[in-house]
């Protein structure tokens, strides 16, 4: 009977804030439409601009101050401990592989997605019906992660090789000559290579598309005055497509990176961060819901958000360059 009742409570409390929600666009509507003359322009700002902001400072703004806020504050919230959390994360010895891990993350990861995608553009391109050929390396990129962390799941999964296999990896390894596959997602530190190939598998795809449209929208004109001064094969590709396209590349890069640096459905759903696959955003959510130390789990999540930070004012600088240009 008690949970039936803080079940309902909290419903009531949700369907509250949902109306009170609806009853302040219906003042902004109501204010927007009975607005005339120079109020007209403010009005209509108002009935734009306002809902947007509104839901902006109640799902971002908010949350970001009150984690910020947490950072500086002991486990249970009502102790103001300084940087204390901070220092844990950086100068705690256990924390380096976590650190380390996500390090190598955001270096490889985007590296090898960007390349392999750069590589693919460039040959599909010269394919007839390509389109079919990037609409299957695309459709990773409708999976979710947790979906892809299942997928590769079964690929690496380990048996005893006197056991039918099925795992694909440890099957193909054992026609290849190798009698006793290890144990793939225990086997430090290649496991987090592995993981990393997940990541890699489904950012190929959006890598392959973007840089085939930039690639497509080379002057035509640019690349024959080229071919008239010589330049074929990899001269070619190295003095007038990478140029041309640097830009975007730059953009494509970034955008992976950001995606990695926040990783966590993979390594939760493949290894929970055990056997030396740890990284930030899972470590913070172990610290946040399952240790319960708001403190340190608020930390983490501050230095996730500053750490993307540059990275999308990058993007952004990049962005506006490229529309200068055009």
């Amino acid at each position: 009977m008690e949970e039936l009742t803080a079940g309902l409570t909290k419903v009531g409390t949700g369907l509250a804030a949902v109306a009170i929600f609806l009853g302040l666009l219906l003042v902004i509507f109501f204010i927007g439409a009975r607005a005339k003359g120079k109020l007209q322009f403010p009005a209509a700002m108002i009935v734009f601009l306002g809902p947007a902001i509104l839901l902006l400072a109640y799902g971002l703004i908010a949350p970001a101050f009150l984690t910020t806020v947490g950072s500086f504050q002991n486990p249970n919230g009502n102790e103001f401990v300084g940087f204390a959390n901070y220092s844990w994360i950086f100068t705690t010895e256990a924390n380096r592989t976590f650190l380390t891990n996500t390090a190598m993350w955001i270096i490889i990861a985007p590296l090898v997605s960007t390349g392999i995608g750069l590589m693919l553009a460039l040959l599909l391109d010269r394919m007839r019906r390509e389109s079919i050929s990037k609409s299957l390396i695309f459709m990773p990129m409708a999976i979710s992660f947790v979906g892809a962390g299942i997928i590769w799941g079964l690929v690496y999964e380990y048996r005893d090789p006197a056991e039918t296999q099925v795992g694909l990896l440890s099957q193909v390894v054992m026609w290849l000559g190798v009698e006793e596959p290890p144990n793939w997602l225990l086997w430090q530190p290649w496991n987090n290579f592995l993981l990393m190939v997940i990541m890699i598998w489904i950012q190929v795809g959006f890598a392959m598309v973007v840089l085939s449209a930039a690639i497509k929208a080379i002057p035509g004109d640019v690349v024959e005055a080229a071919e008239l001064d010589g330049a074929t094969g990899w001269k070619l590709f190295s003095r007038v497509t990478i140029p041309m396209v640097r830009g975007t590349l730059i953009v494509v890069f970034t955008t992976i990176m950001i995606a990695v640096l926040k990783i966590f459905d993979i390594v939760r759903t493949m290894t929970n961060g055990n056997f030396g696959t740890q990284v930030v955003a899972n470590e913070m959510y172990a610290q946040a819901f399952v240790q319960f130390d708001v403190g340190r789990g608020s930390a983490l999540a501050v230095v996730l958000f500053v750490a993307v930070i540059p990275l999308i004012a990058y993007n952004v600088i990049q962005l506006r360059k490229e529309r200068t240009i055009r």
